[in-house]
C-alpha cells in the first residue's frame, strides 16, 4: 500500500480505515478488558475512560504500520500499548483532585522503562493514592518491551526514543501541577534545553514534547538492520521540534475555546495576538513539510502531516469562531492534497468512524 502517492487518493484512505483500523480496535478491545479487571474502582474507572475518549491517539499513531519495511501488526500492537500507557498517565495526572509532584514522576517511569528492555518495572503507584490496578500498566510496559527489543536496529534509535520520553515525562509531570506552580516548573527546565532551537518559545518547545508520533516512527524504522544512526537523528531532528510540535499545537488550536472555559493550559493561547498565533502555526506546517522532504520516503512523512492537518481541523471546533479563520489558513497552507484528505475525514467523522 503506498500510502505516499496515493495520499489524495480517497479509496486509499477508506481502505486505511477499513484494514488498520479494525486491528487497533481489536488492540483496544484486549486492554479495554484488561482495565476492567482493575481492582481499584477509581484506576479502572480512568483506563477505561482513557481508552474509551483517546481511541484516536491510537488509531492516528497506527499510520506509521504503513512505514516501508515495517511489520503492521507488530507496530499496531506497540503503538497501541505505549499509546495506551501515555492516555491513561494523563488520566491520572489531570482527571483527579490529586497534584502531587513526586507521585507524577514516579508515573511517568513507565514511559521511559516501556522504551528500555533492560529495566526492571518500578512501583509506578509507590507515591499515588491509587495502587491496585491489577497488574494493567506493568503488563502495558512489558508489552512495549517485548517488541522494541526484538527490533534489529533498536540500539540505533533507542537513545532517541529514550530523550523524546523524557522530554515528554517532564511535560506531563509539571504541566498538571496546580496553576500557581505549573508555569514556573515548566520554564524551569524548558529553558535549560531551548537554547537548542532558536527561534522557538519556550511554550512551543513544551508543545513538541507532549507528542508520541516522533517515537512511533523511530520504532518502525528500526525494522531496517541497516540503520544508521545519521539516519535516525535524522528523523529525530525533522519530528522534533517541528513535526511533533505542529501535531500537538493543532491539538490546543482546536481546544481554544474549550481550555479557557476550564481554565486549563493551552499553549496556543501564549500567542500574543491572532496574527500571530496564525504566522506561528503556518511557520510549523511549512517547515514540517520541508523537514519531511529531506527525510528517506518524504512523501510518507509528507503524507503525515497533511493528515495531521486534517484529522485534527476537520473537528467541528475547528470550525468555531476563535478558529475558523485560521483554520482556512491552515488548510490552503497544505494545499490540494489537505483539502481532500479534510473532506475525507469530514466523511469519516459524519460516519462516527473518526
Amino acid at each position: 500500500m503506498d500510502i505516499a502517492k496515493e495520499v489524495s487518493n480517497p479509496q486509499l484512505i477508506y481502505s486505511f480505515v477499513k484494514t488498520i483500523f479494525p486491528a487497533v480496535k481489536a488492540q483496544l478491545s484486549f486492554w479495554e478488558e484488561k482495565a476492567g479487571r482493575c481492582p481499584d474502582r477509581v484506576l479502572g474507572e480512568q483506563a477505561l475512560a482513557s481508552i474509551a475518549h483517546k481511541e484516536f491517539h491510537c488509531l492516528g499513531g497506527s499510520i506509521y504500520s504503513l512505514y516501508p519495511g515495517a511489520r503492521v501488526a507488530e507496530v499496531i500492537e506497540f503503538v497501541v500499548a505505549y499509546q495506551t500507557i501515555s492516555d491513561y498517565l494523563d488520566n491520572l495526572v489531570d482527571a483527579l483532585e490529586i497534584q502531587d509532584e513526586q507521585a507524577f514522576r514516579q508515573l511517568h517511569l513507565a514511559m521511559t522503562e516501556a522504551l528500555d528492555a533492560d529495566a526492571q518495572c518500578s512501583d509506578y503507584y509507590a507515591y499515588y493514592p491509587h495502587c491496585e490496578d491489577g497488574g494493567y500498566l506493568v503488563e502495558l510496559v512489558q508489552t512495549c518491551r517485548r517488541r522494541v527489543q526484538k527490533l534489529p536496529s533498536y540500539e540505533v534509535v533507542r537513545p532517541y526514543m529514550m530523550e523524546l520520553a523524557e522530554l515528554y515525562s517532564l511535560l506531563q509531570v509539571t504541566k498538571h501541577l496546580h496553576q500557581g506552580e505549573r508555569e514556573k516548573k515548566m520554564l524551569g527546565w524548558l529553558e535549560e534545553v531551548i537554547p537548542e532551537y532558536p527561534g522557538l518559545s519556550v511554550w512551543e518547545l513544551a508543545a513538541a514534547t507532549g507528542s508520541t508520533l516522533g517515537t512511533f516512527c523511530l520504532f518502525a524504522m528500526a525494522y531496517d538492520a541497516q540503520l544508521t544512526d545519521i539516519e535516525a537523528k535524522k528523523v529525530r531532528d525533522a519530528y522534533f521540534p517541528w513535526i511533533t510540535g505542529l501535531h500537538i499545537l493543532l491539538d490546543y488550536f482546536i481546544d481554544l475555546e474549550e481550555d479557557r472555559k476550564t481554565n486549563q493550559l493551552n499553549f496556543v493561547e501564549y500567542y500574543a495576538s491572532k496574527k500571530e498565533q496564525q504566522e506561528r502555526l503556518l511557520l510549523f506546517v511549512k517547515t514540517a513539510l520541508s523537514q519531511a522532504r529531506s527525510l528517506r520516503y518524504p512523501d510518507f512523512h509528507e503524507a503525515i502531516i497533511r493528515g495531521l492537518l486534517a484529522m485534527y481541523l476537520s473537528d467541528q471546533k475547528g470550525k468555531s469562531r476563535e478558529c475558523g479563520q485560521v483554520t482556512e489558513e491552515l488548510i490552503r497552507a497544505g494545499g490540494r492534497p489537505v483539502k481532500v484528505l479534510f473532506w475525507i475525514c469530514l466523511q469519516l467523522r459524519k460516519k462516527g468512524k473518526l
